[in-house]
Order: structure tokens, then C-alpha cells, then sequence
């Protein structure tokens, strides 16, 4: 089923959460068997991310450097096999402009839609950590707002290389990310929704957030989001904090602050277990906060580690 047709049928929040692939040459049954506890909470859909290639810069005898590119963490799609022929639920791969053409993506779509999968989640994705800029493939797209067209088009039989007027048609439904806080590189947050509505425009039918960690930013943005127009569901992302690194590195990767009294707690703390104890309060709070607001889904990034997730959700649903 879709994600959108989950939502429409269900009577309360779901439950639903985010795994990473494992990096090149590690087991995915450690995946597996680390995530099972969580489908006690049914969760109808669970997210697998999609990682650009990196580059390693390789050093030869005679001195000068190779940039060589690699994929750490590859094997989208058979992870999402693997999920839905494990657990018997819907995987939404994630789907990135950066770093692919626009063939590629075609491929990539034709070959999940073959395996079952219905819906996907449209991202712009992070330019490579050598590069200080996002730049598109060369054939590939520059927005999100491009990839859910391409993805559009495929749902009405358009293939870019077709010779037939229609071919055969998919039906992905498609998600896209919003910011609560602004994407860092949108230089104000009117542009940054404007940015949104053109992925609404172009066919996508649900929104899922990143992380945040004040509920009155979600429910801010998503009243700025109605007032564009918007109608789509808004489903926010959450995280519970584990460890003392996560204070200084989440903000700062993610772009996002902290609430006052959720510093206040976490720098009472000692050690890791202390942070998580402290963390996973904190989104306990923020669940049943947003529970009773209403919205369609809590989704959570696992980070692939379920045992704070576990925790939280054993006291939400």
C-alpha cells in the first residue's frame, strides 16, 4: 500500500522509523535482527536511505593523488526486498539527485518498482564531504522538485528514452523532506517553503520533517505550510539523544537547536547513559505531545540502533 493510503485508513498515529544500510562488507542480518523488536509497534513502513559515493583520495609510489570514488553503504534496494519479504511490510527507498543521472534513476525506479515497491522518498541529497557545494550529476537533477517530475512522469508512462508515446506506467507514491527549522542553505524561510511547494506541485503527496527537538517548530511550520496551500500530510521526523557527541554534532550537522531545557538536563549529565536516559525522556514528551496534536505519523531515525527507539515507543503506542 502507499504511504498516503496507510494514513487515510488508520484511526490514530502510526508508528514508523528509518534504517541506514550497512557499510560495504558488513552482514545486513545484524540489520535485521537489531530492528525486529520494533514491528511490535506495526510500524506499516519503514524508510532505507540512499547514500551518494564519497571520495578517498589515493596516494601512489610515485607521490600524486587519485581521487577514487566509493559508495560505503550500497544495497538499497535489496535491503528493501529483504524487509518486505521479512517483516511483510512497505519499504520506502530514498532516492537522491546527487550523484545520479537521470537514467540511472530511471533504473533504479523500474528496478523497485519490479521487486513491490510502491512508494519512495524524493531527495536533493548533501553534496560529498570533499566538496563544499552541492552540485548536480551532469544529466542528473538539481532540486528534488525535478526528481519528483522524472518519478510523475514514470506514474504516466514517460521513460526518457522511449520510443512508444506511453510505456508502461508505474504508481509510486512520493515523499519529500521539510525543515522545520529551514534547509541551512535556503537564505529565508518563505523561500525555503516556496522550495516545498514546488515539490507539492510537481506530485509529491506527503512531507516527512527533519529531526527537531522543540514541538512548537513543527507545529509553527506546518501551520506556515497550510497557509501555502499545502494540504498534504506533514509527518514529523524524531530522534531520541543517546550520547554526549550528539549535544555538539546534531546541531551542527543537521542545522537544527536544541530547546533551553533540554540542554539544561543534558549538560547535568555524566556520561553516555546518563544523555540517553535524559534523551529518551525527552522524546517520550515530544511523542505523546504530538500524538495528541494529531499527527497522521511519528517517525524516528534510528540511526539503525532500536533499543531507544524501542524504549520510546513502548511508552507512546
Amino acid at each position: 500500500m502507499k504511504v498516503t493510503e496507510y494514513i487515510q485508513n488508520a484511526d490514530k498515529t502510526l508508528f514508523s522509523f528509518e534504517i541506514l544500510p550497512p557499510l560495504k562488507g558488513q552482514s545486513l542480518s545484524n540489520l535485521l535482527e537489531g530492528i525486529a523488536p520494533l514491528m511490535e509497534f506495526k510500524p506499516p513502513f519503514i524508510d532505507v536511505t540512499y547514500h551518494r559515493e564519497e571520495y578517498v583520495y589515493k596516494k601512489h609510489a610515485n607521490g600524486l593523488l587519485e581521487k577514487v570514488s566509493t559508495r560505503k553503504r550500497p544495497g538499497t534496494v535489496g535491503i528493501c526486498a529483504a524487509i518486505m519479504n521479512r517483516f511483510k511490510v512497505d519499504a520506502v527507498p530514498h532516492l537522491l539527485c546527487g550523484g545520479f543521472s537521470r537514467e540511472e534513476t530511471e533504473n533504479a525506479l523500474i528496478d523497485l518498482y519490479f521487486i513491490g515497491v510502491e512508494n519512495v522518498l524524493a531527495l536533493r541529497g548533501d553534496a560529498p564531504k570533499t566538496d563544499a557545494n552541492f552540485v548536480p550529476h551532469n544529466d542528473g537533477h538539481r532540486y528534488a522538485s525535478g526528481l519528483v517530475e522524472q518519478i510523475i512522469g514514470m506514474n504516466k508512462g514517460r521513460y526518457l528514452h522511449d520510443e512508444t508515446e506511453v510505456g508502461f506506467q508505474t504508481d509510486f507514491c512520493v515523499g519529500v523532506a521539510g525543515y522545520p527549522e529551514k534547509h541551512f542553505e535556503a537564505p529565508s524561510m518563505n523561500y525555503d517553503l516556496k522550495k516545498l511547494k514546488a515539490k507539492v506541485d510537481a506530485g509529491a503527496t506527503y512531507v516527512v520533517t527533519q529531526m527537531f527537538f522543540d514541538n512548537r517548530k513543527y507545529f509553527a511550520f506546518v501551520e506556515k505550510v497550510r497557509e501555502m496551500g499545502i494540504d498534504i500530510p506533514i509527518i514529523p521526523g524524531l530522534k531520541p539523544i543517546t550520547t554526549l557527541s550528539q549535544i555538539v554534532n546534531l546541531p551542527r550537522i543537521f542545522f537544527l537547536d536544541l530547546p533551553d531545557d533540554l540542554l539544561t538536563a543534558l549538560e547535568k549529565c555524566k556520561s553516555n547513559a546518563d544523555v540517553k536516559e535524559v534523551g529518551i525522556a525527552w522524546a517520550i514528551q515530544q511523542s505523546k505531545e504530538l500524538v495528541a496534536y494529531g499527527v497522521p505519523t511519528l517517525h524516528y531515525y534510528t540511526m539503525s540502533r532500536a533499543d531507544a527507539t524501542y524504549r520510546v515507543a513502548k511508552e507512546v503506542f
